[in-house]
């Protein structure tokens, strides 16, 4: 994931647009997938409250949204490998 700089505002527009980009539907999908991966229940939590919020980037802190996003980065690149091994 690309590092972003908290402090600038272009980078937290950045993460904003990334977030809002998913839908509720795709956070739900995400969240299964961290249930099934058997992630720790900060990550599940963190995934449910990013789906409540599904659109309003804006109620999030810059430091959640970054958290956030490398959370999904994360099941991307995990799935991405299981891909790769079938």
């Amino acid at each position: 994931m690309a590092e972003y700089d908290l402090q600038d505002p272009t980078d937290v527009d950045i993460l904003r647009g990334q977030f809002n980009m998913l839908t509720a539907d795709e956070w739900q999908e995400y969240i299964e997938l961290a249930e099934d991966r058997n992630k720790n229940y900060k990550t599940i939590n963190i995934l449910k409250t990013a789906q409540r919020k599904a659109g309003i980037a804006k109620y999030l802190s810059p430091k959640v949204l970054n958290w956030i996003m490398s959370v999904v980065e994360e099941l991307d690149t995990d799935e991405d490998e299981d891909e790769y091994e079938d």
